[in-house]
This record gives structure tokens, C-alpha cells and sequence, in this order.
């Protein structure tokens, strides 16, 4: 599959200014599908926003973009190899390309092979996961790669069925990503590489990408796989909880989100959502499950959900792909609409309104979360 991409006018302005509103990594700003606030249309001429520009030569691959200081960043399969890529955000000229991972695809390739990670961009930096397990910085104005690291040979990873398809969290040093099986997650120096930090857990590694949320001074990295949403303690690498409702035994692939002590999950094939109450006593952490639902409820496939003023958006599997909804505190569905024959949907958070994308009607813009 040809990795294509396109930038819209969405701004009043002619462009953008991307340099005050970047998307630095998978989902934003703070992993959570909310883009920094900025000037954009209250309502789509017909035909949609203006197409700016469109690149069509990043190769191979399922990789979205990162966006800083007009200059934005992603992932493709050229000549065989993961590569980085950094094009200029108003003209989409190539600033620069570096191949940083090798090997023949070994994983269900009937959807494509290539890069399915977003890189993320910190300080000069930019931190990449190729589809066969290559985490690698690089400089981000020249491309010059710094160190790399491979999750399978060195880690005792596996790589998941359809290939690794995680994008990189950057926590203080570390860069921490996922090899699976007995090294679960791992930490390394993100200016060196090395290992500095590695998890107790034996699990294998999804498609879900790590976010880091801090309950009552607990440090806590959230991330799941085929047994369930799992946290584990940040600086001692213990497991703290196993939640095993939104677990499946096919694929794990949408990323949690938090709200202050609650944390919400959802994921496909059969497995549904599930909403965990946490809390602490004598320093131990606890969750307590504030409901699960998998019927008629939030079954996010992939493309995510985000969290606005106590309610889950997103896309269901439910009545064959619907966008949806959800109370988050009691998980009642407050509203659906169905799409035709849409199966997955990705969805952002701008400026009080919903952006989501559907394969039935591409770019959906559903206006304003609480009229749509």
C-alpha cells in the first residue's frame, strides 16, 4: 500500500502557524487526540477545506505524521528498508530521508508491510519503531541517525502479527517501547540508547502505544495486551493491576485514556469497553471496574477515542460501524450515528469540535460535540 498523505487548509489563515501549534507525536501533543488550540473553520465549504499540497513518495507503510516548526515527520518502507522521512509543511519539499531498519517482513503481510509507528519529536530528536522492531533516534534538522536498538535480537521480543506498530513515549530520559514476552516494556537513554529500565511482566506486545499517568505520587506507564489493560509501576518495572475485560485474543490496539482517577479501554472483537476506578491506600495502588460493556456499547477496533467534558467520542463496531458517544462514569451511550458501511474510523479533537475519518466518507466533520 502507497503511503499517501495530503495537508488541508483547515486554518482562517492561509496556513497554518504549525511552529506555535504542533502535533509532536501519536495523538497529540499529550497522547490523547487533542490538538493545541488555534484558529480553524467553524463549518467546511462543499467539497470539504482546500487541498494545500499532497506527497505521494513515502513508500510502504501505515505511519500518520508528526508536525513541529513547519517540518513535518513520518515513516515508510523504501527499497526494503523502515525509513524516516521530513518534508517541508507549506510547499511538501523532502528535507531529508534515512533508512534506519532492515529484514524481510516475517508477520501477516495481506494488508502491506512497512512502518506502522508515528515518530516522536523531542528536543533535536526524533525516536522511531519500525514495523520489524528497529527503535532508532535520529537528528531531526539533518536526519543523521544516532543510535538504533533492535527489540528482538536484544530484548527477547516477538514481533505481533500484523508487525510492530507502536509509536515511541519519551518520559524525562527514557524512550520507552514495547518488546513483549519477557521484556514486556523497556526504557532506554534516549541520548545514548542504552537500557535503563525494564518491566517485570511477561506479555506479548500489541499495537497499543504506552501513555504515562501518575496516581496519588504513584508513577504508573498504562499499556495492554491480549490479557487485558495493564499498568505497571514506572520506576520499580512491577506489574500493578491486570484488567483482562478489554483484552482480546486477536488484536489489542486502541490507546487508554485518563481522567483524573479513571481510567477508560475499549477494543474489538467482542471486547468492548470497560472503565477502572483507581485508588490508593498505605501507598498501594487498586482499581475497582466502574462497568464493562460489549454489547450495543463502544467497541473501538482502532482510530481511538478521546475524552472531552466526561464523554468518550469515537467509532463502534457496533450495528456494523457507528460513531458514538459515551458517558464516561457510568458508560451509558448518549448518542450514535451510523456511517453505511464504515468498519473503523480514527477521530481528533480541535478547537471544540470532532474531526473523524471513516472509510465510508472520508474526513467526516461532525462540528461540535454536543449537536454534531
Amino acid at each position: 500500500m502507497l503511503a499517501f498523505f495530503s495537508c488541508s487548509l483547515l486554518s482562517c489563515s492561509s496556513y497554518l502557524s504549525l511552529a506555535d501549534d504542533s502535533w509532536p507525536q501519536w495523538r497529540g501533543p499529550n497522547r490523547d487526540g487533542f490538538a493545541a488550540p488555534q484558529s480553524l473553520l467553524t463549518k467546511w465549504p462543499d467539497g470539504g477545506p482546500k487541498v494545500a499540497w499532497s506527497y505521494e513518495d513515502a513508500g510502504a507503510g501505515y505511519s500518520s505524521v508528526s508536525v513541529e516548526n513547519g517540518k513535518v515527520y513520518t515513516l515508510g518502507k523504501l527499497d526494503g528498508k523502515a525509513t524516516a522521512i521530513c518534508l517541508d509543511s507549506k510547499t511538501s519539499n523532502k528535507l531529508w530521508q534515512t533508512p534506519f531498519g532492515d529484514g524481510k517482513a516475517n508477520y501477516n503481510t495481506g494488508w502491506g508491510d512497512g512502518p506502522r509507528g508515528t515518530p516522536t519529536i523531542d528536543g533535536d530528536f526524533i525516536y522511531c519503531v519500525s514495523d520489524m522492531g528497529t527503535v532508532a533516534c535520529l537528528n531531526k534538522t539533518s536526519g543523521e541517525l544516532v543510535w538504533a536498538r533492535e527489540l528482538v535480537k536484544e530484548f527477547g521480543g516477538g514481533v505481533p502479527v500484523w508487525g510492530y506498530s507502536e509509536s515511541p513515549l519519551i518520559d524525562g530520559d527514557r524512550v520507552v517501547v514495547t518488546p513483549g514476552n519477557k521484556s514486556f516494556l523497556v526504557g532506554l537513554n534516549k541520548k545514548t540508547g542504552e537500557t535503563i529500565w525494564q518491566s517485570k511482566p511477561n506479555y506479548e506486545a500489541q499495537y497499543v502505544s504506552v501513555i504515562k499517568a501518575e496516581f496519588d505520587g504513584i508513577p504508573v506507564y498504562l499499556s495492554a495486551s491480549k490479557p487485558g489493560l495493564v499498568g505497571i509501576h514506572a520506576e520499580t518495572g512491577e506489574e500493578l493491576f491486570l484488567h483482562p475485560k478489554t483484552g482480546n485474543n486477536v488484536a489489542v490496539i486502541p490507546t487508554p485514556v485518563v481522567s483524573g482517577n479513571i481510567i477508560y479501554h475499549s477494543s474489538g472483537y467482542g471486547a468492548g469497553c470497560a472503565a477502572l476506578e483507581v485508588s490508593v491506600s498505605d501507598g498501594k495502588l487498586s482499581v475497582k471496574e466502574l462497568y464493562h460493556n460489549n454489547k450495543g456499547s463502544m467497541e473501538n477496533h482502532h482510530g481511538g477515542f478521546v475524552l472531552h467534558e466526561g464523554t468518550i467520542f469515537g467509532f463502534s463496531r457496533t450495528n456494523r460501524g457507528c460513531w458514538m458517544a459515551q458517558d464516561l462514569k457510568s458508560g451509558e451511550v448518549l448518542w450514535s450515528e451510523k456511517v453505511g458501511k464504515g468498519a473503523s474510523g480514527s477521530i481528533g479533537f480541535a478547537d471544540g469540535h470532532l474531526y473523524c475519518y471513516d472509510r465510508s466518507r472520508p474526513w467526516r466533520y461532525l462540528g461540535s460535540p454536543r449537536n454534531r
